[in-house]
């Protein structure tokens, strides 16, 4: 008790205490998972550029979300897709990477080129196009096996 005490007067009186010690506590690696999150959030406005654009060019008012234009509402629907997938996704990255760093940001890449390849194919305006990028479902795989051994590791403790 008296250690837990003058720890936290130690860490009371120091600024970046609390940063320190959450630094400290993540894996070696884990910066692999910080750069694959910001990976995905150029991915994230490429696609919304795309639909920006898609807009303008097919004159699709705010707040509409679809069209009378196949063509828009494969693009829209490319990046809206690709939303909803997000929390799932970065949750796992996140998680997961605490085990396993190296594997969850290789994951994350895959599931990140399924979704470019998932969207360009989306973006012929032939929806079963979009299936080209089915291949980064093995990246969100991977990522459930790596939080499926984080939460077995932590259970077993």
């Amino acid at each position: 008790m008296t250690e837990e005490i003058q720890s936290i007067s130690v860490c009371s009186s120091g600024s970046c205490c609390l940063q320190r010690d959450l630094l400290s506590a993540l894996p070696h690696d884990y910066g692999y998972v910080v750069v694959v999150s910001l990976a995905n959030n150029f991915v994230n406005h490429w696609m919304a550029v795309n639909v920006n654009r898609a807009r303008k060019r097919y004159k699709v008012e705010y707040p509409d979300m679809y069209s009378d234009s196949k063509m828009f509402n494969c693009i829209q629907r490319a990046h809206q897709n690709t939303m909803e997938m997000q929390p799932v996704f970065l949750y796992m990255l996140f998680l997961g990477g605490l085990k396993h760093p190296r594997i969850s940001a290789g994951a994350g890449v895959v599931f990140l080129l399924g979704r470019i390849q998932f969207a360009r194919g989306y973006y012929t305006g032939d929806p079963d196009r979009r299936f080209s990028g089915a291949f980064g479902a093995f990246g969100m795989f991977t990522l459930m096996g790596c939080v499926t051994s984080l939460a077995v590791g932590l259970l077993r403790r």
